[in-house]
């Protein structure tokens, strides 16, 4: 999983690219969770960071769902 995904990045996948981002999120979560309780977890801010993560995509689907444009695909259509 690429670190550091930023929401404009997400921005630009399709929906089936979101959807195997985010299964492979929540498995990296389900892992981390499972090291942690084992006490074998090196990166406790990589925690953090995956769930931020889930969270960004999941902000996308559901401005996707929503109908939200954001400026720059504004910009995009008029050109």
């Amino acid at each position: 999983m690429v670190k550091g995904q930023l929401a404009g990045d997400l921005r630009m996948n399709s929906e089936e690219e979101l959807f195997t981002k985010l299964a492979e999120a929540k498995v990296e979560l389900f892992n981390l969770r499972f090291q942690a309780a084992t006490g074998q977890l090196e990166s406790h801010g990589r925690l953090r960071a995956i769930r931020k993560e889930i969270a960004r995509i999941y902000t996308v689907m559901r401005e996707r769902e929503l109908g939200i444009v954001m400026l720059e695909q504004e910009d995009e259509d008029d050109e």
